[in-house]
């Protein structure tokens, strides 16, 4: 006898999960789009299987600004395991090569972490969701293909040596997007004449979500199983909450009509550049951009926004 099928249902919001340990970022996704009975989901930016931490799910109209916290800054905590380098560059891959490890004091260790923060050129891992001809490049590394990984520039803002033990470093990592740790740590083991791989890799923060109320799955199951869906939804955040960083402007009913139905509007404000637009109830209509004049012009509306200024004119 076959399960009754699944149905979904519209919702609105993000989700910071506690990604789990050995789960890809798209099937945490699913598990939690299921659970929720999202009927639109995506999540802002992989994870590792082998790490955890924050993932922000975005659900139905959130999606469209998972974007936008796909390029923000970040934070982690990694263990570097020394001595020995992989495949993938962490703990799941083969092991390529082994060498002793030097004595090591925090002087050597900060001296070999300068050249790997600011403004950096970083080589991904072969092992990554980087696309190459339309494929992502661990596919053809899984096929044996013989890859040369792009490099590209990325923004380190700061390495924080939290211990240093026989074989290991403990390190917390603040970067830009598109910065891969598990290059960081490959290219600190070269420096220090060892190698090293990711043993241990946690995503604490991302921006807006400097100190983010993360739920695990197991947590959300047994919210699901004593308080059922509104207990579910209690977890979600407003799409407003990951657009905190945009400078805010406020529109009357006139102008959100207008904006509503694609149109520009003059004299808003001062402010230059991306912003989030708020209608006269206060809720987020989507975002647009001010150009030097003060002219404000829509970027990305909600659909809720448009809806609102069709029935309006449809009235009319």
């Amino acid at each position: 006898m076959s399960l009754p099928k699944l149905k979904f249902r519209p919702l609105d919001g993000l989700l910071l999960l506690d990604k789990p340990q050995g789960m890809s970022s798209n099937a945490a996704l699913q598990v939690a789009r299921r659970l929720f009975r999202a009927e639109k989901g995506g999540h802002t930016g992989s994870l590792d299987p082998l790490a955890t931490g924050l993932l922000p799910l975005c659900f139905g109209e959130a999606t469209k600004i998972a974007g936008l916290l796909l390029g923000s800054r970040k934070a982690y905590d990694t263990v570097a395991v020394l001595g020995t380098t992989t495949d993938t560059d962490d703990a799941e891959g083969a092991a390529l090569r082994q060498r002793p490890v030097p004595p090591l004091d925090r002087a050597s260790v900060e001296a070999a972490l300068a050249p790997l923060t600011g403004r950096i050129r970083q080589r991904a891992p072969i092992y990554s969701a980087l696309k190459q001809g339309g494929e992502p490049l661990y596919t053809k590394a899984r096929r044996g293909e013989v890859i040369e990984a792009p490099e590209r520039d990325v923004e380190v803002h700061g390495i924080e040596i939290l211990d240093i033990a026989p074989g290991r470093l403990s390190l917390r990592v603040e970067c830009g997007s598109g910065t891969y740790v598990r290059s960081l740590v490959r290219d600190l083991g070269e420096t220090l004449g060892c190698g090293a791989h990711v043993g241990v890799l946690r995503r604490l923060w991302v921006e807006p979500f400097r100190e983010p109320r993360m739920f695990t799955l197991e947590a959300l199951q047994a919210l699901a199983a004593e308080g059922g869906e509104a207990a579910l939804d209690a977890c979600l955040l407003p799409i407003e909450a990951g657009l905190t960083g945009f400078p805010r402007v406020d529109v009357d009913a006139e102008g959100a009509r207008r904006l509503g139905l694609g149109q520009r509007l003059p004299g808003q404000t001062p402010c230059e550049g991306p912003a989030a637009v708020h209608g006269p109830d206060g809720r987020i209509l989507g975002l647009a951009t001010v150009d030097p004049a003060g002219i404000l012009s829509p970027q990305r509306l909600f659909t809720w926004t448009a809806k609102a200024a069709l029935t309006v004119r449809g009235r009319q």
